[in-house]
């Protein structure tokens, strides 16, 4: 089994920057690739971004150019870097793992990150 742990959430004014951070614990050494989905209101719960060991981060199109992936397998961390942000980006983020090993896929409880115009 593997835990996630998120935080870094809160209300930021459009334009400013927050940085959320999750910590993996448990049976981390399954853990393939890592990353945030967000779920915005009234809308299903999408992909942000998301990286695999050792390979290249993949984004959602509508954050590309602000928003930063990055993880440390040492700390079994992700964290995700938001900059220049958007009263569109106001949703509850998850971190998200993909393990090799069932259940296969593994969320944190959520951060709410509010942007106001």
């Amino acid at each position: 089994q593997v835990q996630l742990v998120e935080s870094g959430g809160g209300l930021v004014q459009a334009g400013g920057s927050l940085r959320l951070a999750c910590a993996a614990s448990g049976s981390t050494l399954s853990i393939n690739a890592m990353g945030w989905y967000r779920q915005r209101p009234g809308k299903q719960r999408e992909l942000v971004a998301l990286i695999a060991s050792g390979g290249s981060p993949n984004y959602a199109h509508s954050v590309k150019g602000r928003f930063t992936i990055s993880r440390d397998d040492a700390k079994n961390t992700v964290w995700l870097q938001m900059n220049s942000l958007k009263p569109e980006d106001t949703a509850v983020y998850y971190c998200h793992a993909e393990s090799t090993r069932f259940p296969y896929l593994y969320w944190g409880q959520g951060t709410q990150v509010t942007v106001s115009s």
